[in-house]
């Protein structure tokens, strides 16, 4: 026995090690929380974490979450340790170029990363999205002697991310719904990068989530690992979520054990031999001596088994259960789930959405939206998804799918409270557990309070839908606070994010085929008021940016471009402009991203170089446009706050008119020819 205790303590000291000399190496990175954190994360690893190294994407994996990224050498001292491939010259590349080690974690970059993590709070909020998924896939597919989702998953976190809001929006939601399987290990130094956390943070943790329907565990010595060890199993018997408060010292074995220096600096050469000799430790740098080598091989090795038995259980379960096994195969290899049949190409599924005749009249987008979702919610049985306490408004709401809960896990409708900013974080945390498609809704303006959740969608690739409804000064009368302006923009800088504005229900349906069927998030703004049904090839708008009313000559005389309800304003703009023997082309352009990834000869039949007058409109910041009317054309947008007013009042207001557009047209075809001479 005491040889073993030896060989965990070797293995602690061996995490401690690793991670002060990776980021020694690097001469940049976190040491402290690794140094403190080092027991407690090794106790998880070793004796409760169900994975299997040589299959990291082993499905019935317990997932762990590094909620505290800055502290990442942590993570790969233990995928290192661990057997995941991460080797030592990895950990002696830290944070340098092409590294399998960067500063922070990222999803799909290191093997055994769940998740990106680093803006505090976010993984905490990832985590709680993964919990959920694990519940509503057991719910769906779990039965008696078969539990084929039964995992859970964990969060390690520090004072950094008890601070953010999103923490306590997440920990609300959990606590709400009863998440029992999600565990967040709690590293409680009372150090940030300023200095004592008593400065700014005075608060009772534990008894604020208990508040919040936590279980709550506290260890009051971190480098007890038998004390964190039965904190764990008492955890995983709670019929709620457990927060493990435990006691840490910040750059624990060093010089500077127990400072704020120790936060976010290299220990420095002297302070790492320092720590050696106070340690114990006489391998050389970024070496495990053999026999803690051998000792975690052990460990290794039984983990490995937990996927054998897993894929013996699913054997017998596709033999018990075989329309159950095959939606399960569907659901978790990203199949199309069961509910219509498709060879998942653009024009099938077009027509698929637009079964719904669209009527012939005016109708808002975000009505034809919650059409087209709906469809979608019977063709995808595995489509989730929720808005922040707007779905009236947002039309997200999925008929006769049940609302899920606490008491009713199999539901498909979420509802998430007001919480924007842990929505997305959660939704990217449901979409990365695997098995779901994942949406959440809200009001544009209110993408603000989402924008550090769907920026990190953009950059895993994390397949989130966002609805954005009330998409413009159309809001009317809630005035400004409401009515988005700089969030198209904003969206759109957002490398990886298709932003799509569609101007009526069948490119509505199109974004919704784009979201469903090509890789990373998809934000679509949706009015609401009214907008005229157009008339054009519907799959096209899949190409973002089309031709959708063309002039009567080979080459127009003038391009009009739009987005959204600008759209119709361009296409009377067009027959007006006749009258002054202009002949103009209109492009509707719902979503520049997938126009600017185009080949140059469909851009070029859609925007010749050649016809340089051009405007554009859209009812919000101009900045968007430039690049499209160049130094001849003009932009009609809105670059100030809009008021409070009806709607009509306010486009009136701001020159989006038909009139407006005209004048600009003719204000730009007589500069050209006058410039021209002609």
């Amino acid at each position: 026995m005491k040889a073993q205790i030896d060989l965990e303590q070797q293995s602690i000291i061996a995490i401690r090690m690793l991670s002060a000399e990776g980021v020694q190496a690097a001469n940049s990175g976190h040491p402290g929380l690794p140094l403190g954190a080092a027991a407690m994360a090794y106790t998880l690893w070793a004796k409760h974490l169900k994975f299997n190294a040589n299959n990291p994407k082993f499905f019935d994996r317990d997932r762990f979450v590094l909620s505290a990224g800055h502290g990442s050498m942590l993570q790969y001292s233990l995928l290192h340790l661990f057997g995941y491939g991460v080797t030592k010259e990895d950990l002696k590349s830290f944070r340098q170029a092409g590294s399998k080690t960067p500063g922070h974690p990222e999803y799909g970059h290191t093997p055994g990363v769940e998740t990106t993590t680093g803006p505090l709070g976010q993984g905490i909020a990832n985590a709680v999205g993964m919990a959920i998924a694990e519940t509503m896939l057991a719910a769906k597919f779990n039965r008696e002697g078969f539990p084929v989702a039964d995992h859970y998953t964990f969060a390690l976190c520090g004072d950094g991310c008890m601070m953010e809001g999103i923490e306590n929006e997440a920990a609300s939601l959990a606590g709400t719904l009863k998440l029992n399987k999600l565990i967040v290990l709690y590293d409680s130094n009372n150090i940030t990068i300023e200095g004592d956390t008593n400065i700014a943070f005075r608060e009772d943790v534990l008894g604020r989530h208990k508040a919040l329907g936590w279980n709550t565990v506290k260890v009051a010595d971190g480098n007890d690992i038998a004390a964190i060890d039965r904190a764990i199993k008492k955890a995983k018997k709670s019929d709620k979520p457990t927060l493990i408060e435990v006691k840490t010292q910040i750059g624990f074995g060093s010089p500077l054990a127990g400072s704020h220096e120790v936060h976010g600096a290299p220990l420095g050469k002297e302070n790492i031999e320092k720590m050696r000799a106070s340690l114990g430790w006489t391998a050389e740098p970024f070496e495990v001596p053999a026999e803690v080598q051998a000792f975690l091989k052990k460990i290794i090795d039984k983990k490995k088994k937990s996927e054998t038995a897993w894929n013996k259980l699913m054997k017998a379960y596709a033999a018990a259960h075989p329309g159950l096994y095959g939606e399960f195969k569907e659901w978790t290899e990203g199949k199309f789930a069961a509910g219509g049949a498709s060879d998942g190409s653009f024009g099938d599924l077009y027509e698929f959405s637009a079964m719904y005749d669209f009527p012939d009249k005016a109708d808002a987008t975000r009505n034809t939206g919650g059409v087209v979702l709906n469809r979608f919610a019977d063709f995808f049985q595995n489509l989730v998804g929720g808005s922040a306490d707007l779905a009236p408004s947002n039309k997200s709401h999925m008929k006769g799918k049940g609302d899920y809960s606490a008491e009713n896990r199999a539901g498909r409708n979420m509802h998430f409270g007001i919480r924007e900013h842990a929505m997305s974080a959660v939704c990217n945390g449901m979409a990365l557990h695997g098995g779901l498609r994942v949406y959440c809704a809200t009001f544009f303006v209110f993408s603000d309070y989402m924008k550090n959740g769907m920026r990190l969608s953009a950059l895993m690739n994390a397949p989130v839908l966002y609805v954005l409804t009330h998409d413009s000064i159309g809001v009317g009368e809630d005035g400004p606070t409401h009515q988005p302006i700089e969030q198209l923009i904003s969206l759109r800088s957002i490398p990886n994010m298709k932003v799509f504005r569609p101007c009526d229900g069948r490119e509505t349906a199109a974004a919704y085929i784009a979201a469903f069927t090509m890789p990373g998030p998809t934000a679509v703004a949706l009015s609401r008021q009214n907008l005229p049904p157009m008339k054009y090839s519907g799959p096209d708008a899949l190409k973002g940016a089309y031709i959708i009313s063309d002039s009567e000559k080979e080459t127009p005389d003038f391009l009009l471009m739009a987005s959204g309800s600008e759209v119709h304003l361009c296409m009377e703009a067009q027959a007006e402009l006749k009258n002054h023997g202009v002949d103009a082309r209109v492009i509707s352009v719902p979503c520049m991203e997938l126009f600017d990834k185009q080949d140059e000869a469909y851009k070029e039949s859609v925007m010749p170089l050649n016809v340089r007058k051009r405007v554009a409109v859209e009812a919000g910041s101009s900045y968007s446009w430039h690049k499209y009317v160049g130094l001849d054309g003009r932009v009609i947008g809105i670059d100030t706050f809009g008021a409070s007013a009806p709607a009509e009042i306010l486009f009136e207001k701001y020159g989006i008119t038909t009139e407006n557009v005209v004048g600009a047209a003719l204000a730009v075809h007589l500069k050209e020819k006058m410039r021209s001479g002609n």
